[in-house]
């Protein structure tokens, strides 16, 4: 096996000021023709977190948090950090690393799942920035996707746990649990294994939890109403539940790592505002974020590359993905006025 001598996490970025946010999604809808009167919708919903996205703060947790894994397993290795569309951007980066003399690297990105914007873009970002970077330039291999690793299920079980063991007995034995993740095109979807690893994961959390039944749900869908997307809607399925009689719900943000604007935005503003409308008790459920398992997941995905002989480790019965990933998989698909992140989200929900 080739030896690496760093480490390059990978992200999607966000806005870490007011005066950021509409450059930030100017820089993301850059060349899809997206009209600006959205821009400004959007923005204004970083307004309400005073224009300030979670996203790189939560970033910069988990990687104080994986340099001390790496430095306490015996790893030497730097740990840089790059995102797709805002500070610290990807070519910069990768300029750095050069600057530095990392000759080659393994890239973690903050996307468990198997699909264009999860997976495939990141693998053409890394290419486009060593391009631009030029002669001298990192070789960059990238991790393989981990939706059913135990080290992303099982922090999710035992979040899951707490929050039903939150409820009281009666509240408990009615709550419906229901796993939501962000919706893509049907024509995305076809191309992926996506809807299946959502449904794996979500099978192999609720098993963890001791839940025998649940549902799985999509968000944050944009793009024309006329294009089919990944359903049912998450506040279409609560409207669902509630005229069914379920008064409880605990809502699981399985698609997505760290409680960033899609989550802080469509889940806790957005869907509590109908349940409350509705009279229903909504729990929404923590994402892995630093947990010391998912820490040690993300060191154990370098092991399956740095030590000889090393477990790749999966849950389930559809076992590890293919690493590196094979030609062609995941291909892109004419996407209008689409742009999504690493866990699928749409432009602006961080």
């Amino acid at each position: 096996m080739p030896g690496y001598d760093a480490v390059l996490f990978l992200s999607f970025g966000g806005p870490e000021g007011a005066g950021d946010v509409l450059p930030f999604l100017e820089n993301v809808t850059r060349g899809r023709g997206v009209p600006r009167e959205r821009l400004e919708e959007v923005a204004g919903q970083y307004q309400l977190f005073g224009g300030v996205s979670p996203i790189n703060a939560q970033n910069r947790c988990l990687i104080a948090a994986l340099e001390t894994e790496l430095a306490e397993h015996g790893y030497e290795l730097p740990v840089y950090f790059g995102n797709r569309n805002w500070n610290p951007l990807l070519p910069d980066t990768v300029e750095e690393m050069k600057r530095d003399g990392v000759r080659t690297a393994l890239a973690f990105v903050t996307s468990a799942y198997s699909n264009y914007s999860g997976c495939r873009q990141y693998k053409e970002n890394i290419e486009a920035a060593c391009l631009a970077v030029g002669e001298g330039a990192p070789r960059i291999d990238k991790l393989r996707p981990y939706w059913n690793h135990p080290g992303f299920v099982e922090p999710m079980s035992e979040n899951l746990a707490q929050a039903l063991s939150g409820l009281s007995p009666g509240e408990r034995a009615e709550a419906r649990v229901v796993f939501t993740a962000h919706s893509l095109p049907r024509a995305m979807a076809n191309t992926c294994d996506y809807e299946l690893q959502l449904q794996d994961t979500a099978m192999l959390v609720a098993r963890g939890a001791g839940v025998e039944s649940w549902d799985n749900v999509y968000q944050s869908r944009s793009g024309p109403p006329t294009q089919p997307w990944l359903g049912p809607d998450v506040v279409e399925h609560l409207e669902a539940l509630h005229s069914r009689g379920t008064r409880y719900v605990v809502l699981v943000p399985s698609g997505f790592v760290s409680d960033h604007m899609e989550v802080l935005y469509d889940l806790d503003v957005q869907v509590r505002e109908r349940a409350d409308e509705l009279g229903m008790k909504l729990v929404r459920v923590p994402t892995v974020g630093t947990a010391p398992r998912f820490v040690s997941m993300i060191r154990e995905l370098l092991d399956e590359r740095l030590v000889p002989g090393s477990r790749r480790l999966a849950l389930g019965s559809l076992g590890p993905r293919i690493d590196p990933c094979e030609p062609g998989c995941c291909p892109a698909v004419r996407r209008p006025e689409l742009v999504v992140s690493d866990d699928g989200e749409e432009v602006g929900q961080k």
